[in-house]
């Protein structure tokens, strides 16, 4: 393992730790129970309140979100909403290319009978390229560029919440299985590390121009 790698891993440790020992746990479900059986079990724990929060935080997960926050930070410091966005888009781009060879139904296609299933009023429901989650892929990746930059790194820890409740919320809604959801998050996680691991290397990004901001340009003007 390269310097490089490690120097991530380091940065990252209050979220990597915890994401490991969770994904290991994961994992372990996975090989206990059926597909079936996870999806029931957690479709079975439903509430008024969670109807609602889930329905809202699945959005943290979403494109839109993600890009907004890009322009936030480059609006302050180029390098870090650059940072941002392409660690954004490569793991979408490899998530949507699994999507896609995989092509798997989402729980509301894979079930014949539904009517056994909990599904949240207003939520749009679709039924196919289930595999990877995207929302989860996009949460998990942001969760680990977030904790790379914070100068207080066990903001690592809130910002694993934040990408556990987006991945939650997808099989919460019924979008998603639970796979669906580990392999988003791993997708994630290790394609962001090695992608960081890789563009840090690069003597432009460290460049005084790069770490500089939107907002820099409108003080230079006055």
């Amino acid at each position: 393992m390269n310097n490089s790698i490690i120097s991530v891993l380091h940065k990252i440790r209050f979220f990597l730790y915890p994401y490991l020992i969770l994904l290991i746990a994961c994992l372990a479900i996975k090989a206990i129970y059926s597909k079936d059986v996870i999806y029931y079990t957690v479709n079975g724990w439903h509430f008024d309140f969670g109807d609602v929060l889930f329905d809202y935080a699945t959005y943290l997960g979403d494109g839109l979100i993600v890009v907004l926050i890009c322009l936030i930070a480059l609006a302050y410091n180029y390098r870090k909403g650059f940072l941002l966005a392409s660690s954004y888009l490569i793991t979408s781009i490899v998530a949507q290319v699994i999507k896609r060879v995989m092509n798997l139904p989402r729980p509301i296609h894979y079930f014949t009978d539904t009517s056994h299933m909990y599904l949240v009023k207003g939520v749009v429901m679709l039924n196919s390229l289930s595999f990877p989650s995207g929302h989860s892929t996009s949460a998990f990746s942001a969760a680990v560029v977030l904790t790379y930059l914070t100068p207080k790194k066990q903001y690592g820890l809130l910002f694993l919440l934040l990408a556990v409740m987006v991945g939650y919320s997808r099989m919460y809604l019924s979008q998603h299985f639970f796979e669906d959801v580990i392999g988003g998050s791993a997708i994630g996680v290790f394609v962001t590390v090695i992608w960081l691991s890789w563009i840090e290397k690069k003597p432009f990004i460290h460049s005084e121009k790069w770490n500089k901001g939107l907002l820099s340009l409108l003080g230079s003007k006055k």
